[in-house]
């Protein structure tokens, strides 16, 4: 299982961080272990003291994908859920000076918080899905799919042109606006269609 993020999906969020909106997807890798399962708390890790959340809706992939046309790309996904990218901001900034790739501040293990579960996509509207961070009550992010600049067909057919695509692998969409830090002591929930899908604290 691999995890596919988009970057830049939202266009207040890529001006909130000053960054060009893009004409083609762009994607990056995390690796299985940043996923954080549910039930387990987030522990602070020792090389940032800058983590931002960006809560994103997450495609699961039902079959294998190449070369996918986006006119087909609904076959190959049946569930909807709901992911946050952690993002070690500090280290992000010094790879993007230094021009080099993100992983460092992108695919640290427990990077990929998920929801408990996921949704079949017949029980929703895929082009208007609500999306929502809250920490200690107070919503810092909310959004709706409607508002992505790809869309999740054109997206995997996208991805689908360069890495071939398995069942069980999570495409991360995009982050609408609001990013911001996490503090250690933070309650950090995510919801989809105001159902709420994690909880987790922040140690």
């Amino acid at each position: 299982m691999k995890i596919l993020c988009i970057g830049r999906n939202y266009v207040d969020h890529a001006k909130e961080l000053n960054n060009p909106v893009p004409e083609q997807p762009v994607f990056f890798l995390k690796p299985e272990t940043a996923i954080l399962r549910p039930g387990y708390d987030f522990f602070y890790p020792d090389f940032t003291n800058d983590i931002h959340h960006e809560i994103e809706m997450v495609i699961k992939i039902n079959k294998t994908a190449k070369g996918v046309h986006p006119k087909f790309a609904g076959n190959y996904f049946g569930e909807i859920g709901l992911g946050i990218d952690f993002t070690a901001r500090d280290v992000q900034a010094q790879c993007k000076a230094k021009g080099l790739p993100w992983e460092h501040a992108k695919a640290f293990d427990t990077s990929a918080p998920i929801g408990y579960k996921f949704i079949n996509k017949k029980d929703l509207n895929l082009d208007d899905i609500g999306i929502s961070l809250t920490i200690n009550g107070e919503t810092r992010q909310q959004g709706s799919t409607a508002s992505m600049i790809f869309s999740i067909n054109e997206i995997i057919a996208y991805l689908s042109r360069f890495i071939t695509l398995k069942k069980g692998d999570l495409i991360f969409t995009g982050t609408p606006e609001g990013v911001g830090k996490v503090n250690i002591g933070d309650h950090v929930c995510g919801y989809l269609n105001g159902e709420k899908l994690i909880d987790f604290k922040v140690k």
